[in-house]
């Protein structure tokens, strides 16, 4: 704390000292001992320990026989937050400066006389202390006024007793105040943490989704490469087989064009002893290429290929069908945030549920 700047700038330097020297609580002067928090500000120790309790009510004392590893509570003067070990308030540290000042500003007070005017006047007897406080109408008077005045019929207490009940009153409105602010700075910094836990396995079950879906992919497009090779085989076979015979016809189609060719030359023959050397030979060449037509065919339908035809209707409908499965809290317990399951047709728990799917297409 700057006292020297303060008591500069201040006409009055004990009063601006008192007020240097007030609990930000009980609005009091610091009681001994004081405590010093790590952020630096004072409170008295008894204040100190009832915003701890108020901020948490499950923390016990040291002579209990139940503890607790500590607790926390935030600074009423710059709402820094303050954890404290298992001592509690008894843990943080005196401030031995503050209190020598107190004890010193004390001695002061009580060895300078009291000035005439420090304590205020009544405003309709002017002569008159203000020493009584009027309960009907709820305003500090004068003796005066409650013998002759206007607060003559009111009923009336000593000023001193009121001013300290009203003191003790807002004091504990004021930790009242302080440990509300305390459960409401949790909460917010709960709810912060929700934000936080949300974003994290809302990425996490991104990421579980998305490898799921990676599988599917995987096995689609395994599957389909092997169903295409399978076609591309069935076509390699029967275009071997169709030109297989292509080349056996057309090579008998030409020995056929060239015996045709010399069973025409041999016509034109006028000899008929050299005819006859050759035409038996030559009509039993013919016969037997006449046999030889008789080669492989292909049968009706050879080229169809719509065996191959899938029918993927109901693996489709269960693809459309995929969703979240959200689950049952049990034992009557209220789930505010169901975790989600990928569902595939087959409950989620089952092992294989991806594989198990595109396993049912025909081959």
């Amino acid at each position: 704390m700057d006292y020297k700047s303060s008591l500069i700038q201040d006409g009055n330097p004990l009063e601006n000292l008192e007020k240097q020297l007030i609990c930000p609580i009980c609005l009091e002067m610091f009681t001994k001992p004081v405590v010093i928090l790590p952020c630096q500000h004072n409170l008295c120790r008894k204040c100190a320990s009832d915003i701890f309790q108020a901020a948490n009510p499950y923390w016990t004392n040291r002579g209990s026989s139940v503890s607790m590893s500590g607790g926390r509570f935030r600074c009423p003067s710059c709402r820094h937050e303050v954890i404290m070990d298992r001592h509690g308030v008894y843990g943080l540290q005196r401030n031995l400066l503050v209190e020598n000042i107190i004890d010193i500003y004390k001695q002061e007070c009580s060895s300078r006389p009291l000035q005439k005017g420090s304590n205020p006047m009544c405003k309709e007897h002017e002569d008159e202390k203000i020493n009584i406080y009027c309960l009907t109408c709820e305003t500090p008077t004068c003796s005066m006024c409650k013998v002759f005045g206007a607060h003559k019929a009111c009923e009336v207490a000593p000023l001193q007793s009121v001013f300290q009940g009203q003191k003790t009153e807002l004091s504990n409105c004021i930790s009242m105040l302080v440990a509300g602010n305390d459960r409401v700075q949790t909460i917010v910094t709960q709810l912060e943490d929700s934000c936080r836990v949300t974003k994290e396995n809302s990425h996490r079950v991104k990421e579980e989704l998305s490898q799921k879906f990676d599988v599917l992919y995987a096995i689609l497009d395994e599957k389909k490469s092997e169903l295409l090779q399978r076609i591309t085989q069935e076509q390699e076979e029967k275009l071997s087989f169709t030109e297989a015979l292509i080349q056996q016809y057309r090579e008998q189609l030409d020995k056929s064009t060239k015996l045709v060719e010399t069973a025409i030359q041999s016509l034109d023959e006028p000899g008929g002893a050299i005819f006859l050397l050759s035409a038996k030979q030559l009509i039993k060449s013919i016969v037997e290429a006449s046999k030889g037509c008789q080669l492989g065919k292909t049968e009706q339908g050879f080229e169809n290929m719509d065996y191959f035809t899938l029918d993927l209707e109901y693996i489709a409908d269960t693809l459309r069908a995929i969703d979240f499965g959200t689950g049952k809290a049990g034992g009557g317990a209220i789930c505010l945030f169901p975790r989600f399951t990928l569902e595939i047709g087959l409950p989620p728990t089952e092992p294989g549920v991806e594989a198990d799917i595109l396993a049912k297409m025909p081959r």
